[in-house]
């Protein structure tokens, strides 16, 4: 039952993502006209700066509407979302983020269930007709609505929210939420506190100010960079061989999920994420940092681009003293660590791939349930692999790229491509995702096959499923 809930609370998440992540883009391209043309910013220009407005309070609350609907419903589904948000924008004075990312996916919601129950009941000729028109009247009265009743009731709910931010940010007990980001970080919840939590706050104090540091409570990668880098100096066998590379991709590359592992091959380490996230809140907060807009990825470099005038050396000591605390921890944990310990995971996961191979050349879906493994054989020819991760723009895009290099090296052309776990394609042959998210998979895809990983460039279920492709393309 845990591991449902938390697969269901990962794909509520994933939604999130989904609705967010297309649109940063947009996000970010309006953090960088508010950071350089703003009278406060680096290039203040009065002309410019009107732009600021319109995107913040037009622009970016009906693409996320868009974007949720969409998930819902296809365009049909987008277009009656931003209807309906559009409803919401007009009747209010603050910028309607969180209204958008309900109104949207609520108003495909009601035009999607409209079109079922009339599909079979529309003369045939009259389709488009009753598709227009139904869509143009269930959006009139889904504007209405939520200009009148449901925009005030969303007001209200950010006027509260408001106050209590104040109050928390107030009492300084900002840091304490490390124990809460860190744990749900490596759980593969980040999307959950991101995009769900701390991106719309940002975007609402942003506004005010021109900065939030609500953008850097769970995306700093200093206390990922501290972890791995005293894996590289301290760590025993793969997983020391394997952290350097992880840096690369974890800090400039700004994909966290790359340090998850190690938090998992050696929980105790959580301590040291907690710490080195909570010591750079505290640090961000001491300079009164923030960034214009949320760093999707979270990588040094997005950090550094989207920090305003002024707060680089803000932004900069956060991230070093997350790096040094985490660093310093877990140096600590790992040189206190028995010989052999450090590397007990990949051991064992490498015998168990041993025996598999021995008794049989197949290679073995395997997730954990509550009554342990559940093992379903890959019996057909493959010819679409499919990476999987929360939001389908990171640890699968890479490993998805890693995987296509060496069936390329091997004279190997098949179909191997990366999604967010919501948009798996239904002709996929085989998933690939991480053993965390593999439950969260199966409510997508079902009966499909899952290998489940530990990391996504280099796991020994990669390896047999890439040899065994190549034996089937021989």
């Amino acid at each position: 039952m845990a591991v449902d809930a938390r697969a269901r609370l990962q794909a509520f998440g994933g939604f999130l993502t989904a609705m967010v992540i297309p649109n940063m883009g947009a996000f970010i391209a309006w953090g960088f006209i508010t950071a350089l043309f703003i009278p406060t910013g680096w290039l203040p220009n009065e002309a410019f700066a009107k732009l600021v407005s319109p995107m913040v309070s037009l622009l970016l609350p009906l693409l996320l509407a868009y974007a949720g609907g969409k998930l819902i419903y296809s365009t049909r589904g987008g277009i009656a979302g931003t209807i309906g948000t559009i409803g919401l924008i007009v009747g209010a004075n603050i910028p309607m983020f969180l209204g958008a990312m309900v109104m949207g996916p609520l108003s495909a919601f009601v035009i999607k269930k409209f079109d079922r129950k009339i599909e079979n009941n529309i003369p045939s000729g009259f389709e488009m007709l009753v598709n227009n028109f139904s869509l143009g009247i269930i959006g009139f009265i889904l504007c209405l609505l939520a200009n009148a009743l449901i925009g005030p009731i969303i007001q209200e709910a950010n006027s509260f929210l408001s106050m209590s931010i104040k109050a928390l940010v107030n009492t300084g007990v900002l840091p304490i939420l490390a124990l809460v980001n860190e744990p749900a970080k490596v759980l593969f919840l980040n999307n959950v506190i991101d995009q769900g939590v701390y991106y719309p706050l940002g975007m609402q104090d942003a506004l005010n100010t021109g900065k939030s540091i609500y953008f850097m409570m769970a995306s700093n990668p200093g206390a990922g960079l501290g972890l791995l880098t005293a894996y590289s100096i301290f760590g025993k066998g793969n997983a020391k061989s394997t952290a350097p590379g992880a840096i690369i991709i974890h800090f400039l590359g700004g994909i966290h999920e790359m340090y998850f592992p190690f938090v998992l091959m050696k929980p105790i380490t959580i301590i040291a994420m907690i710490a080195g996230s909570a010591c750079g809140i505290f640090t961000f907060q001491l300079f009164d940092a923030g960034l214009v807009a949320g760093p999707s990825p979270g990588s040094i470099f997005a950090y550094l681009a989207l920090t305003p005038k002024g707060h680089f050396f803000g932004v900069i000591a956060g991230v070093f003293v997350a790096a040094l605390v985490s660093f310093i921890i877990t140096a600590f944990i790992l040189k206190m660590s028995k010989n052999g310990n450090d590397d007990e995971l990949s051991v064992s996961i490498l015998q168990s791939q041993s025996m598999k191979s021995e008794g049989k050349a197949v290679l073995s879906n395997i997730t954990e349930d509550n009554n342990g493994k559940v093992e379903n054989s890959i019996n057909k020819v493959i010819k679409f692999v499919a990476f999987a991760c929360d939001a389908g723009m990171g640890s699968s895009a890479m490993g998805a790229s890693v995987m296509k290099k060496k069936l390329s090296k091997a004279g190997i052309d098949i179909h191997v491509e990366h999604f967010a776990i919501e948009k798996i394609p239904m002709d996929a042959d085989v998933i690939v995702t991480h053993k965390n998210l593999a439950e969260r998979a199966k409510l997508v895809v079902q009966d499909k096959p899952i290998v489940a990983i530990e990391n996504y460039l280099a796991d020994p279920k990669l390896n047999e499923l890439i040899k065994k492709i190549k034996n089937q393309h021989k």
